[in-house]
């Protein structure tokens, strides 16, 4: 596994995003716990685009414009709703020790929803992993699974990280109604902002 690998992954998954905004936005609403479920999901929506990847599924998208535009259309949609969502809120932020397990799972939906309605994320595998895979490796697919499992893994311990980090200023806003509602029009407006870019992304 070479360094350039490393590096450029690290770079990728450092890259503030839609997985690094909504494990952000989660970390402040639900606090700690709530974003190390984030960071799980976020890491579990890559399954699906690295194995379309890996599989050549994201020739697809890569070659028919009509299933490009709906895959991301729909993901438009779907982060227009989460900054709706964000703003509709009222009150304040509840101090939880628990996650519960209901909460859990639609926390770990969303986040591998925001991955999967990415057509972007699957076409960055598409092009990404095959530059680190020699053309005379005997066993490309395992080799490409390898790394994939190795971006997972960064991906995991770098969302955490934000998710934990931004949790620890939780307890200094949560009384603060006004800077709530702040928070909530800025992670609104960023779902915004990754919407409008998503639209204006060509292949």
């Amino acid at each position: 596994m070479s360094i350039a690998f490393l590096v450029t992954s690290l770079v990728v998954v450092v890259s503030p995003g839609t997985g690094v905004i909504y494990t952000l936005a989660t970390a402040l609403s639900r606090g700690s716990r709530a974003s190390v479920v984030a960071a799980v999901g976020c890491t579990l929506g890559i399954i699906p685009q690295m194995l379309a990847a890996i599989f050549g599924l994201a020739a697809l998208l890569n070659a028919s414009a009509t299933a490009y535009q709906a895959v991301k259309y729909v993901g438009i949609a779907y982060l227009l709703y989460l900054a709706w969502s964000t703003v509709r809120e009222r009150g304040g932020l509840a101090v939880s020790g628990n996650t519960e397990a209901r909460s859990a799972i639609k926390v770990i939906l969303t986040a591998i929803l925001i991955n999967l309605l990415n057509p972007k994320l699957t076409l960055f595998f598409f092009a990404f992993l095959p530059q680190f895979v020699s053309p005379r490796e005997a066993n490309p697919i395992a080799h490409m699974l390898l790394l994939s499992l190795v971006f997972m893994s960064m991906t995991f311990v770098v969302f955490t990280a934000y998710g934990l980090v931004a949790a620890t200023a939780r307890e200094h806003i949560i009384s603060r109604p006004r800077v709530v509602t702040w928070m909530r029009r800025t992670f609104a407006a960023a779902f915004v902002g990754l919407a409008a870019r998503l639209a204006l992304a060509d292949r």
